[in-house]
């Protein structure tokens, strides 16, 4: 339903809604434009080599690495949700999304997002288990099994993205049609709702918050018998390299439960959107033009497997 210009409401359908983006002049427009294309060119060009790269050299067909294709996949995918319209919307005089756009914009991202959340919690059980239980690390991660986490990841995923969707898309929304964001996320959509948004804020709330603590406690525990086995370690060139990988996957985690956990997972997030886009930037693009940088600039094994692709392309 639409505002009248008398502050009653309309009997007419919501047709669609208006990203209100940042503030400031064009020259603010056009610096934050150039801001959020370099991320997001950079985004695309980085997941896109990991994948390429992963995908083509036989000698990184393992589950750790497969599961780093699929997270280069769930980055380039939650961060192509928002940035196009983004980008486009920088220059709009309108700044408008439909109703269904929204919604969809909302599910996807939600699903990509939550999915890369489990899908970290995976890749530090995968690390536990070569690490800790590398003789049972065959068989139990098996490619059946990667297949099957990989799986559950999206299936957690778009579950969580089915329930915040429905929940957050049928509230009426009657007070505004303006987005106080540059994307469609549950925090700035409350806002806008005339109806009694606590159920919708509790299961945010709830989910998230279960989801995000649920997963770190994955992380934690795997890492902190990690450590343990680490130190144990004669080699000190064999702490090192598994130190070497494991900060990398700690370093990505960090950022993004960080993130994460400030905007969805505690009360009082939703009053706070000037703060809340600044955050949406990092987890949206920030973080995933990192990861493939944090993943290839300090690994051996994916600047080797960079070298050859580069010597077969040359040699042909």
């Amino acid at each position: 339903m639409w505002p009248r210009g008398n502050g009653t409401l309309s009997a007419e359908p919501l047709q669609g809604f208006v990203l209100v983006g940042f503030q400031g002049g064009p020259e603010t427009q056009a610096l934050l434009f150039a801001a959020f294309l370099a991320l997001y060119v950079v985004t695309v060009l980085g997941n896109l080599t990991m994948i390429v790269v992963i995908t083509l050299d036989a000698h990184l067909h393992s589950p750790m690495y497969l599961f780093l294709r699929s997270l280069s996949f769930l980055d380039l995918c939650y961060s192509s949700v928002i940035a196009p319209n983004a980008l486009a919307n920088f220059f709009s005089s309108s700044k408008a999304i439909s109703f269904a756009g929204c919604a969809t914009q909302l599910f996807c991202f939600s699903m990509f997002g939550t999915s890369e959340c489990f899908l970290l919690a995976v890749m530090a059980y995968d690390r536990f288990m070569a690490i800790c239980s590398p003789l049972h690390y065959p068989v139990t991660m098996s490619p059946s099994a990667c297949a099957r986490l990989v799986l559950g990841t999206y299936c957690g995923g778009c579950l969580n993205s089915l329930v915040q969707t429905s929940f957050t898309f049928t509230l009426p929304f009657c007070a505004s049609h303006r987005i106080d964001h540059f994307f469609c996320d549950v925090p700035p959509l409350l806002q806008l709702a005339c109806a009694n948004t606590a159920l919708n804020q509790l299961v945010m709330f709830g989910i998230c918050g279960l989801i995000i603590v649920g997963t770190t406690l994955v992380v934690l525990v795997s890492y902190g018998y990690i450590t343990v086995t680490i130190l144990r370690m004669p080699s000190t060139s064999g702490r090192h390299k598994v130190f070497s990988t494991c900060g990398s996957h700690m370093t990505a985690v960090s950022l993004f439960y960080g993130t994460a956990f400030v905007m969805y997972a505690q009360p009082g997030a939703v009053e706070s959107m000037e703060q809340g886009k600044i955050i949406s930037v990092f987890y949206t693009l920030v973080i995933p033009m990192l990861n493939p940088l944090i993943y290839s600039l300090r690994n051996k094994d994916v600047k080797a497997a960079l070298r050859r692709l580069g010597h077969r392309h040359t040699a042909r």
